[in-house]
Order: structure tokens, then sequence, then C-alpha cells
């Protein structure tokens, strides 16, 4: 049988991250392309505890059919530990539980794009997010990103040439695939020209919990004082991905049409998941087991940056986050970037190919993403040596 596939998906191609990942599942294979949590960050024993007290003390809550909006304890810790961040204005905003930032960030699209309205995000950007918007007809326009966040005079260019421009998108804390952070001049601004050209903020954070350098920054929430801020968090990063929780923080009228979206979506996010959430955020040392998760990352990271200055081509330039999972390199521009590549694969090291995160994946590009969470050291220093010599072999 020929198919005849919607409009919708039929220009949907597999996420290259994923097709990557294929790789990383083979033992001889170094995970830089990865994306995970690193393993000895996972709170697995707390995990088996709360999962027998909740089947044993409380089971046909965890199993039955709940509301939409969330398991309503969780909800209200949400609520309380966003409202200490300044990203949660009772008067004005609602919170609901989603499966995972993805499905928040997928909904809040929903919620506001017609098919042909213009998005406008950082160039590069999350694939998840963009395949996300590219399913729904979304126009978009990519915006590049400088040391300290998206170019304000660039991104103010297309929301005066894009008329119909309903959403910008950002991730401003150790972003992905840059691990760039924005500055909070750089916040306030992509919040002024909102508030000019009356658009909607989409602020995706899974991974501001997990600075581990330099001081926090408020989100662009805190800045909101005419309800256009959709706040996305996650415990993907911080508690566990395989749960599948996060939230999203807005002003009740936007919270209440994602209710219905995503009521005809998946019901309501994993009970079971988000009752271990909410214990494990209250009966436990939530910010001991942050302090935790920073030290894991920090050491990681700096382990990796270490192997990169001792290894690498000194043509080949890396960003050097406080945060987050990933750093993104550059190669010099006479360099074939997916022939590098697919050499590092062949040497039994996997980076993610920067084309995989532009809006035009033909778009011509000199990066790539790695991931320094994954890998165990050992698979850190090795990898680095032989993304190392290969640089050296091609560049020096």
């Amino acid at each position: 049988m020929n198919y005849s596939f919607s409009n919708k998906v039929s220009n949907l191609k597999p996420s290259a991250i994923r097709e990557i990942m294929k790789y990383t599942a083979l033992p001889e294979i170094i995970p830089f392309a990865a994306g995970n949590p690193a393993p000895e960050a996972f709170p697995a024993k707390q995990a088996e505890e709360i999962t027998h007290k909740i089947l044993s003390e409380n089971p046909i809550a965890a199993l039955q059919y709940n509301i939409t909006e969330g398991y309503t304890p969780l909800r209200e810790t949400i609520k309380k530990r966003l409202a200490s961040q300044g990203c949660f204005n009772p008067d004005i905003d609602d919170v609901i539980t989603t499966s995972g930032g993805q499905q928040g960030n997928e909904l809040s699209c929903k919620v506001f794009l017609n098919e042909g309205d213009t998005l406008i995000c950082e160039s590069p950007s999350f694939i998840g997010s963009l395949n996300s918007f590219r399913s729904y007809g979304v126009h978009l326009v990519g915006i590049e990103l400088e040391d300290d966040g998206i170019d304000l005079n660039k991104l103010e260019a297309a929301l005066k040439t894009n008329k119909n421009t309903k959403i910008i998108y950002v991730i401003p804390n150790f972003q992905n695939p840059t691990g760039k952070c924005m500055s909070f001049e750089k916040r306030k601004g992509v919040y002024a020209l909102a508030k000019k050209y009356d658009v909607v903020i989409l602020e995706d954070n899974p991974y501001g919990e997990i600075r581990f350098e330099g001081e926090n920054i408020p989100s662009i929430k805190t800045l909101d004082n005419d309800g256009r801020v959709i706040y996305v968090g996650s415990f993907s990063k911080v508690i566990a991905p395989g749960l599948r929780v996060g939230f999203v923080s807005a002003p009740k009228d936007i919270i209440q049409k994602i209710v219905v979206c995503k009521q005809v979506s998946d019901v309501h996010t994993n009970i079971l998941a988000q009752m271990l959430c909410n214990s494990f955020l209250n009966d436990y040392d939530f910010e001991a087991h942050l302090l935790k998760l920073r030290e894991i990352y920090r050491h990681k990271c700096k382990l990796m940056l270490s192997e990169i200055d001792k290894n690498f081509s000194k043509k080949l330039i890396t960003t050097r986050p406080q945060g987050g999972l990933f750093i993104w390199a550059t190669l010099p521009d006479s360099c074939d970037m997916m022939d590098f590549c697919k050499k590092a694969v062949e040497r039994k090291v996997a980076v993610v190919p920067g084309n995989a995160f532009i809006i035009d994946e033909n778009e011509k590009t000199s990066c790539f993403r790695m991931n320094f969470s994954t890998p165990t050291d050992e698979q850190l220093i090795k990898g680095c040596e032989i993304i190392g010599k290969l640089s050296k072999e091609m560049f020096d």
C-alpha cells in the first residue's frame, strides 16, 4: 500500500541525535554524542524507597486516572519552588505538569501557532523542540548567538520583518547545544523586544539547576509583568529523564488552553512518576542532591576542558560552559564538518554534527556538539585524545 501521510509529518526527519545515539549503544563507542545525565547522578536508592512506599501505602492513587493539570501535591510543591525563584505569581500564573519539558514546548506551540505563523528562536537550538515546531507547519527563523546569548539587533530585525511572529523561543541557561548562558542584560532585552512587538516568550530551562560555576542569573520569567512568558522546566536533568516529568508555569488563561490540548494528547502525565518526584522534593534533601549533581558535572566538565586544552588543535575552538551538559566545538571554516564527524565515529567517538541544530539542516556549519555528562572519566580522556589526534592530523 502507498501511504499518504499528513502535511504535518511528511517533511519531518528522524532526529540526528537519535540516529547517532544508535552508535552510542555499541559498547566500543565513546558517547560524546549523548545528552543523558551521568549514571552516578541518579537517586536510584531513594527512588526505590519512594516507589515501595507509594505502592505499599497508596497504590490506587498511583495507578488510577488523575486530573490533566497534574498530581496536585506536586503542583503545589512546584509553585512554591518557582515562587521562591520569582517564576510564579499566584495572582496571575498556574502550573501544569507535562511529560517532560519537551511536551511543554510542544503544547505551547500548539496553543499559539497556526500553520504559517512565525516562531523565532536561537540558532543553533535544541533539535527536539525544532521538530516539534516544524510538525505544526511553523515558519522558523533562527537568530545567531553571541557569547552572551542571542543577538538582540538581529532579533529586532527579524521581529520587524516577520509581522506574524507569535513566539520567541529561547534556552537562556547553558543552551543546548552550545552551553552558552544568556546575560541578564540580554534577558531584559529579549523581554523588552517581546513587549514592543507583542509576542510571547517561551523560556525553556532544563539546565538552570545545574550551574556549577559563576552566579545565578534571574530567569526571563522574573521580569514578566504583563503575562507574556511561558516558563518550561523539567525534572529530567535533576532527578531522572525516564520519569518524563516536566512542568509549565504560565498565565492561567494559557495553562487552561494547554490543559485542553494535553487532554487529547495523553490525558495526564504518569501519576506514579509525579508522586515519586513530589516525595523526593519534600521528604529528602533535594538541595543536597543538587549540590552533588553540580559537583559531578563540575568535575566532568573541567576534565573534558583540560583534556581539550591538552590534546586538541588550537584551530578547533570550544565553548567553556558554567553549567549544563554540553560543549560546542567550532572547526576551521575550511574543514568539512560532516567528514570530521564521520572520521571521529570511525575512530569510535560519536559526536553530534552541528547541522542537526540549525533551522535549515542544509545550511553550512563548521560546528559539532560534545557531551561530558554521559561518558566515564576514562572515556572523556580517551575520547579527547582521539579527537585531538584527528584535529591535529587535519588542521596542523
